[in-house]
């Protein structure tokens, strides 16, 4: 059951996170285009206005996905609860792929955006 709980609260961290930074980038991005904190990629980079958008776009998509992972991971590992370490150890190992590549597939969506409403250049359509 120790072992349950420890994996429980590994894989909720990163639906927390999400809903943490989702709601610190759509509602208050990084105050300067830096190297070391938010949504960075050479596109959101370009100027202020696309390291906003980007942010504010990934911010939503974060917070929602963020929010719906949460009771879906609990409910998840609820039918492995007493199981042997090598179930949960399993379950929780699928769930954290599934996790992060909900996080990967965010910022597809978020370049895709990015080049729909910007240029090459970072102005806006």
């Amino acid at each position: 059951m120790g072992f349950w709980i420890f994996m429980l609260l590994m894989d909720l961290l990163i639906p927390i996170t999400m809903i943490i930074l989702g709601k610190r980038f759509l509602k208050h991005p990084p105050a300067e285009i830096n190297a070391l904190y938010g949504y960075r990629t050479p596109m959101s980079m370009k100027n202020w206005d696309t390291w906003e958008f980007a942010h504010r776009y990934c911010g939503r998509i974060w917070h929602v996905c963020g929010w719906v992972m949460l009771p879906v991971t609990a409910i998840f590992l609820l039918p492995v609860m007493g199981k042997s370490k090598d179930c949960v150890e399993t379950a929780g190992g699928i769930l954290c792929v599934v996790q992060i590549l909900l996080l990967t597939g965010s910022i597809f969506s978020t370049e895709a955006a990015l080049r729909r409403r910007f240029d090459r250049n970072g102005k806006r359509r």
